[in-house]
């Protein structure tokens, strides 16, 4: 399973990124607005040193790029150590799974769906959900509807035009809750074959604590399983983060590793 996992997190930045590899890493260089980042090859059983590290420090600065990191931390035990002797930041976050059969869908007072590929609702899904992640953990916060609407003009053209072409591609879908306000949750599912990723799911703060993560979780998984994927996966932030997910049938099978 965590093989999968991971050979399945090896493949999804190609849908918007070229790869090179660099020592034991592939680094994805990213075509499209956001960056990517370097990982272990899988199954290359390699141990990672400070050296192989300073390999890609040095290539992403002649590209000028962030140097950054990601992987499964049982399948490359080393990397961790590795990284933090060369200075980098090193964090460990939850890596959950979930298959048809474990699954309990989850609802909440919301209306739930699949977001239209419509300029206007990408980028107030966006706003919710910078919101959501600029005041992290599950505690009810202060941001709500009416911050949402006055961040959404920030949000960029070019990443509601990115988003809304990755979209049209099938290669992210869309989930958001809403109410009269508007949508206050949302999140995305990256299918590659018979897997997928939920990423990016976020609550507008002042909405926690009602079960819209785990329903927009929910939308999302469902979508996924009607469309050919039988394994999701998942990183939460923290243990607390993924016991929302381990409410609808998600478990841990490891950790995922992340460092810049």
């Amino acid at each position: 399973m965590i093989t999968r996992v991971d050979t399945y997190l090896h493949s999804v930045p190609l849908s918007g990124a070229v790869a090179e590899q660099v020592g034991p890493f592939t680094l994805f260089r990213s075509t499209i607005t956001w960056p990517y980042y370097a990982r272990p090859v899988p199954g290359s059983e390699a141990t990672i040193t400070a050296d192989d590290i300073e390999l890609v420090r040095a290539r992403c600065a002649e590209l000028e790029i962030p140097l950054s990191f990601e992987w499964v931390v049982e399948t490359c035990p080393s990397l961790g150590a590795a990284a933090a002797a060369a200075g980098l930041s090193v964090v460990e976050h939850p890596l959950l799974v979930l298959e048809r059969d474990d699954f309990r869908p989850a609802t909440a007072d919301a209306r739930l769906e699949i977001l239209p590929t419509e300029d206007d609702v990408i980028r107030q899904a966006r706003a919710a959900v910078n919101l959501a992640f600029g005041e992290g953990g599950t505690a009810v916060g202060t941001a709500g509807p009416a911050e949402r609407d006055a961040n959404a003009p920030a949000v960029a053209d070019g990443l509601v035009a990115t988003l809304r072409d990755r979209m049209l591609q099938g290669v992210s879908v869309a989930a958001g809750a809403f109410i009269d306000d508007g949508i206050v949750a949302s999140g995305n599912h990256q299918p590659v074959d018979s897997t997928t990723e939920i990423v990016g799911v976020g609550t507008l703060p002042s909405m926690r604590r009602r079960g819209l993560g785990a329903a927009v979780t929910s939308t999302l998984v469902e979508h996924a399983f009607d469309h050919g994927v039988d394994l999701v996966l998942l990183s939460a932030e923290s243990p607390a983060v993924a016991a929302v997910y381990e409410r609808i049938g998600f478990h841990q099978i490891g950790h995922a590793g992340a460092a810049e």
